[in-house]
């Protein structure tokens, strides 16, 4: 990973459910510390973060690479499903006939996103969310703590 990139801040609207989602899905990806992530609809998050406005962030995803430059808009989708182990998204959004119509299309998405139906989360992060928890609770199994069917934290002997 680049230095100058990551770790990679990621400010979002946790109020929005497609966004919720998405971050969500790419915290529990988040295995190698490369991401972290700022709720901007948190009403403690200050008015300005280095020059860029609150307002700013509530309108379009933005993110902070660890140079200090300011990334926004569908750059920072592909920087973090890259930092998240989803190269393949990360290169898809930026093939030739695919970046130029996610660029276009997500300023209206963005815009809109408080207006669609939950439903549309569950359809496009439903099933990644799964496999992502899936995939993290292998990984604590893995470290010696595993969860029980009835929801208590049990550790296993190394």
């Amino acid at each position: 990973m680049n230095p100058a990139i990551y770790p990679l801040t990621l400010f979002y609207d946790a109020s929005c459910p497609l966004c919720a989602a998405e971050m969500h899905n790419l915290m529990l990806r988040n295995t190698e510390g490369h991401l972290a992530f700022v709720d901007v609809s948190a009403p403690e998050v200050p008015s300005h973060i280095d020059g860029v406005s609150r307002e700013a962030m509530m309108t379009e995803i933005h993110a902070r690479q660890a140079d200090g430059e300011w990334v926004r808009g569908v750059d920072v989708f592909r920087l973090a499903y890259r930092a998240a182990g989803l190269p393949q998204v990360s290169r898809a959004l930026s093939w030739p006939w695919l970046a130029p119509a996610a660029d276009a299309l997500y300023p209206w998405v963005a815009r809109n996103r408080q207006r669609m139906p939950k439903v549309l989360s569950s359809l496009l992060f439903g099933r990644a969310l799964r496999r992502a928890a899936a995939q993290a609770h292998a990984r604590q199994c893995a470290a010696g703590a595993c969860a029980t069917e009835l929801g208590h934290r049990s550790e296993q002997a190394s």
